[in-house]
């Protein structure tokens, strides 16, 4: 044999080797599931409405919204949708002058949901892989004066598109968001932040029946939503699922040991404060503990790190994993080393 064809297959050997090395271990077929997203726009209705004829429309609109108009017109401050005074406050909405700019500015962005409901439809065929006895959310979209990004309820999942204009949106400079979270204000992160806001409204913490409220146990539970956000989106990266720019994931990356032996150090892990916890675990521009460079919510990283761990050790499935509530089992089994 020739040696340029010896160097040729050579390489071509290795090529294939590191590909099946960095084979995705987060995807799965899912072909043969069959899901069905509709995304009702309540924006349009509102706002094609002629004014005066909204009092009259809201019997249709409660029929055809059902519990979310309850939870659109909570977030609006409209109160309750069978008061007297609800059809004259959402007559106010609808005719104010920000409102009517900003719906215009979201149907120039948003002109139709096609794009958002393929991403839905995937992210909920991989839902019903792994929870086949759960059920798929309906979908809406509305704007809620920049109040919530996104809205979740009994079977319900709202998206408020005026969340999603882009980081360097004029409204959001007006309304001085804060950077680091009007970085993630894209069309980009609607897909990830409805998962994540679907998942934690059907895992909330309150209701897991961990046996403590601390810094690990927080860690780790939003360290199992995560993994479990990852295993719908698969193919998303680890930028938009932990809304990291790449510069805070490869901190954390680089960092993973100091993180973890900071926090054992220092006694953190089982830390009851609230104000710790959320120093750790909550929105921030960085983790104060850390450097400026961290991101916020790096003890989430930390979290998923060790979920992922357990996972690969015990060969648990998602649904067993968000029934587990066996902090120190899970850590145990882990085996969390970072080097």
């Amino acid at each position: 044999m020739r040696p340029g064809i010896l160097l040729i297959m050579f390489l071509t050997i290795l090529t294939v080797s590191g590909t099946s090395c960095k084979r995705n271990r987060y995807r799965i077929n899912t072909s043969h599931i069959n899901v069905s997203v509709s995304i009702t726009r309540l924006e349009k209705d509102l706002f094609t409405a002629d004014p005066g004829r909204v009092p009259e429309l809201v019997p249709e609109l409660k029929a055809r919204y059902g519990g979310f108009l309850q939870l659109f017109s909570y977030v609006i401050n409209t109160g309750n949708v069978n008061d007297p005074s609800f059809p004259d406050f959402l007559v106010r909405f609808c005719t104010d002058k920000l409102n009517n700019e900003v719906y215009a500015d979201v149907m120039k962005r948003f002109s139709d949901t096609d794009q958002l409901q393929k991403g839905l439809e995937d992210a909920f065929r991989h839902y019903m892989y792994y929870f086949p006895a759960r059920k798929i959310p309906a979908v809406y979209t509305c704007i809620t004066g920049f109040n919530n990004s996104i809205i979740t309820g009994d079977s319900v999942l709202g998206i408020s598109l005026d969340r999603y204009l882009g980081a360097g949106c004029d409204y959001y400079k007006r309304l001085q968001i804060y950077k680091y979270l009007s970085d993630r204000m894209t069309p980009d992160y609607i897909v990830p932040d409805c998962v994540y806001g679907w998942v934690m409204s059907e895992w909330p913490f309150d209701s897991a029946g961990y046996k403590a409220d601390n810094v690990l146990a927080e860690m780790i539970h939003e360290g199992k939503l995560k993994y479990l956000e990852k295993c719908l989106l698969p193919d998303a990266s680890d930028e938009l699922i932990f809304g990291f720019s790449p510069e805070q994931l490869k901190f954390c990356r680089n960092n993973e040991s100091q993180i973890w032996q900071y926090m054992v150090e220092h006694n953190l892990l089982f830390n009851t404060e609230q104000f710790t916890i959320r120093k750790l675990t909550g929105e921030a521009p960085f983790t104060s503990f850390f450097t400026n460079e961290s991101p916020g919510r790096a003890a989430v990283w930390t979290g998923f790190r060790i979920v992922e761990a357990f996972v690969k050790n015990s060969g648990i499935k998602p649904e067993e994993l968000m029934k587990k509530t066996d902090i120190q089992d899970i850590l145990q089994k882990a085996r969390y080393s970072p080097k």
